[in-house]
């Protein structure tokens, strides 16, 4: 099969336009929600889902299923990161960190990201079918 350079083209436009309603629904979500775990968890899926957009980004001829893994593996090193401390030091000094390293390391964050990751690949999957089943013109 040839590769469509536009195709590459179209899932970076598309992964950057989600991606800023992902950052949004995200802020929103940081500075509307009451702070528990029905903020911990969106925040956690919506972080998920913006890594795994910003892996489309960076190669966006990946197969789904190696850019949920890819993502899933940032997801996960992140949240073992947040073990040494140094993400809480780093949060504390410049807050907008906090938003990429998180703070304190909650297991129950690892299915959260599991979660939002498995939601942006089905959708990249359904989506990429439908661009596939389109006739072109």
């Amino acid at each position: 099969m040839r590769h469509d350079p536009s195709t590459s083209r179209h899932r970076r436009v598309a992964a950057v336009i989600i991606g800023a309603v992902v950052v949004a629904a995200g802020l929103a979500v940081s500075e509307f929600t009451p702070a528990g775990m029905v903020a911990d968890a969106a925040g956690d899926a919506l972080y998920a889902a913006l890594v795994y957009l910003i892996a489309v980004f960076v190669a966006p001829r990946a197969a789904p299923w190696k850019t949920a893994l890819a993502a899933l593996a940032w997801c996960v090193a992140v949240e073992f990161f947040q073990l040494t401390g140094l993400p809480e030091v780093w949060g504390a000094a410049f807050r907008p960190l906090m938003f990429v390293f998180g703070n304190v390391f909650a297991a129950s964050d690892l299915a959260f990201y599991g979660l939002g990751i498995a939601l942006a690949c089905a959708i990249d999957v359904v989506s990429r079918s439908r661009v596939r089943a389109e006739p072109r013109g």
